[in-house]
């Protein structure tokens, strides 16, 4: 299996328009995410509401993203299902789009135990054929979480393994899965799936799936940097933004990325139902927050850097 470097990829949101996919503005997305030197793109993430967007649509938006993408930088495409088998489906699919790498969260809405869960990543990731990374979110799957038993079980039994997105803010967890995973696999791969680089690259991270890159991709690219690096001390100030900002958006949501990405100039459209738009109380007092954080001043406004 061929070797994906993770790198610092973001995790875009979904453009909509009248209910539908808005596939002009998603172009508009992707150039402006090449141009804020992304390594990768993730479509449609967990932040681009997967959840709220059909097997035939997500299947679309592939095919288009690895179009507009032209081969610049990968899309990793997020095929996380319900079901096994509807996995492995969008898993193919990917695929034949032309997709680098993928990734998958625990299947929603079940709690199952953990052999069966070997047993769904397996599947998906030989159906997909390509680098393949499990997301370990248990907050938001029900305190369902991928341990390191599952790890080295996967490393054994599936060859497109590459590693994990973590999620847990768990650092014991991530220290565990890391220092067992590398010594049976060097090139293992540990992504942390929130902005806080700082302690996940000193841990051993080597990559971040990044969704406050929406709204402040150059912060997250100079605190990304710095991380690699281990330039932790000029790193600090940055973190403690991103840190902030990660909270931020962790109380606004969805919602609160596309009110701010609309406010710089970046019109996504409004989250499709269930989510709801905020609130202009609510907007003004997000504004408020969001510019209170310095290290954001020197963001890109509109479409162009």
């Amino acid at each position: 299996m061929k070797t994906f470097n993770f790198g610092l990829v973001h995790s875009l949101v979904t453009p909509f328009k009248d209910g539908k996919i808005d596939y002009d503005t998603l172009g508009h997305l992707i150039e402006f995410h090449i141009q804020q030197q992304a390594d990768g793109l993730a479509i449609p993430s967990h932040t681009g509401e997967s959840v709220s967007i059909t097997g035939i649509e997500r299947k679309e938006i592939f095919k288009f993203a690895v179009k507009t993408a032209n081969g610049r930088v990968p899309i990793i495409a997020n095929v996380s299902e319900a079901g096994t088998d509807l996995a492995c489906d969008l898993a193919q699919s990917a695929m034949a789009a032309g997709a680098s790498a993928l990734y998958a969260c625990v299947p929603y809405y079940w709690t199952p135990p953990e052999s069966m869960l070997l047993e769904h990543f397996t599947k998906i990731g030989q159906a997909g054929q390509l680098p393949f990374f499990v997301y370990n979110s248990p907050e938001e799957m029900s305190g369902v979480k991928v341990s390191s038993k599952l790890t080295l079980n996967l490393m054994k039994d599936l060859p497109e393994f590459a590693g994990i997105i973590d999620l847990s803010l768990d650092w014991q967890y991530m220290i565990e899965v890391i220092s067992e995973a590398k010594r049976m696999q060097p090139n293992f791969q540990l992504i942390s799936g929130t902005e806080y680089m700082i302690s996940a690259r000193a841990i051993g991270a080597t990559g971040l799936l990044s969704s406050v890159s929406n709204v402040a991709p150059q912060m997250i690219r100079h605190l990304y940097d710095l991380c690699l690096k281990e330039n932790y001390q000029v790193a600090y100030e940055l973190q403690v933004d991103a840190a902030f900002l990660y909270r931020l958006f962790n109380q606004y949501g969805i919602s609160g990325l596309k009110a701010i990405s609309q406010s710089l100039g970046r019109d996504v459209g409004n989250p499709r139902m269930p989510l709801d738009q905020l609130q202009a109380d609510q907007i003004e007092t997000l504004k408020q927050e969001w510019r209170s954080c310095l290290s954001i001043k020197n963001e890109p406004h509109a479409w162009s850097t």
